[in-house]
């Protein structure tokens, strides 16, 4: 098996967890270089025995240390479309973490430079394409199973340690992350799209914080069992010593309503502190319904008309994070994708989409009122069509 020779930008927790999926599917693989002037990742890679290669000063450096078989892009989400156009002119092929970029006028420039042609491949790490339950979940409604789907509701609700994490972590500054539900949830987003079959055609949405915030007082900061609280992983990069004292600036929470330009409904709650975790997905259809819950990795199907017991598939292979397997799946998925195989579960520009109706979402809240997500999609299909100037 030929080894794949890496260069990695921004060496992370997320990309070493990614790597060590990639070695424990079978990846014969060597990460020549990387750019990280404090790579988080180190300790993940130490345990998975990946060596990071050498440690060069900028993305300049490092590819100069090419060719590779594959540049990785883990770098905070600020640094996205700076990086990705950069590797993109190395002409390497590129595996991205999500989201693809942070703002509305980097995804309009990159739509641009995709749609011109003679990018390098451009795999994006929305994950949850590659979980079996997510892939079964879209199956049942491309086959019909359901009906015309209706309505939606769904949720993702964090435990204290993960939503402490992200309070400390980079990802709590809109500067660098670009939102709490950009960052966390784009992922699902791109799953609701896909589900509707069609784009949002008007949103609104509230929230706020009301959790990680200095004036709550005397928060215990120990669980019953004695273990310290909000402070199990390192905050990694430009992190904050205390989750309830950072300058924390994204919500904590949030609500969205969506209706897709079909009429496809879609109600989403979050919360990033609560006792009863919980991403779980209703699909209602005319003729059925499912619900795919994501935490314990279990689908529940039943027809409208059928008064039998549900049909139940329990996918096991629970992880804390919850992407239960997904990580392994998708190094599987890109590797037949390098290979010329299979194609990538998801493409650049379904990301770009994702990503689009999450900021639209955004402005809803920010703006306390409906938006109309028309112009969002004219200005994306323009830059699309290439009729707008590449460097523009």
């Amino acid at each position: 098996m030929k080894t794949c020779r890496i260069g990695v930008i921004g060496l992370g927790q997320r990309i070493a967890h990614v790597l060590a999926a990639m070695q424990e599917v079978g990846w014969s693989l060597e990460v020549a270089a990387h750019v990280d002037p404090a790579p988080v990742g180190a300790p993940i890679m130490a345990e998975a025995g990946i060596g990071m290669g050498e440690a060069v000063a900028d993305p300049a450096a490092l590819f100069a240390q090419g060719p590779f078989d594959l540049v990785m892009i883990g770098s905070p989400n600020h640094l996205h479309f700076e990086h990705l156009n950069l590797a993109m002119d190395a002409g390497w092929p590129i595996f991205a973490e999500k989201p693809i970029v942070r703002t509305e006028e980097e995804t309009y420039a990159l739509a641009r430079r995709l749609s011109a042609g003679g990018a390098p491949p451009l795999f994006i790490g929305l994950v949850m394409r590659s979980m079996s339950i997510v892939r079964e979940v879209i199956k049942r409604v491309d086959s019909g199973e359901l009906g015309e789907v209706v309505s939606i509701d769904a949720t993702e609700h964090l435990p204290p340690e993960h939503g402490g994490y992200l309070a400390r972590n980079w990802r709590r500054k809109q500067i660098w992350g670009g939102s709490y539900l950009l960052d966390k949830v784009c992922h699902d987003f791109d799953i609701f799209g896909r589900i509707a079959g069609a784009r949002p055609a008007r949103i609104a949405s509230f929230g706020g914080r009301r959790i990680f915030v200095s004036t709550r007082t005397n928060v215990p900061k120990t669980y019953s069992t004695g273990e310290a609280a909000y402070a199990l992983r390192d905050a990694g990069w430009a992190g904050a010593n205390d989750s309830f004292q950072s300058d924390m600036d994204v919500t904590d929470h949030q609500l969205a309503l969506l209706e897709y330009e079909n009429q496809v409904r879609l109600s989403f709650h979050a919360n990033s502190h609560v006792a009863l975790p919980e991403r779980r997905w209703y699909v209602a259809g005319t003729e059925g319904t499912l619900i795919a819950d994501l935490v314990r990795n279990r689908l529940m199907v039943r027809r409208a008309m059928d008064r039998g017991k549900p049909e139940r598939i329990d996918y096991g292979g629970r992880t804390e994070d919850s992407h239960n397997g997904a990580d392994q799946a998708m190094a599987r998925d890109l590797m037949a994708a390098l290979r010329g195989e299979a194609a990538f579960p998801v493409t650049p520009f379904e990301s770009m989409e994702a990503g689009l109706t999450v900021m639209a979402i955004d402005r809803a809240m920010e703006a306390g009122e409906m938006v109309d997500c028309a112009p969002m999609w004219a200005a994306y299909d323009l830059a699309c069509s290439r009729a707008e100037p590449i460097n523009a």
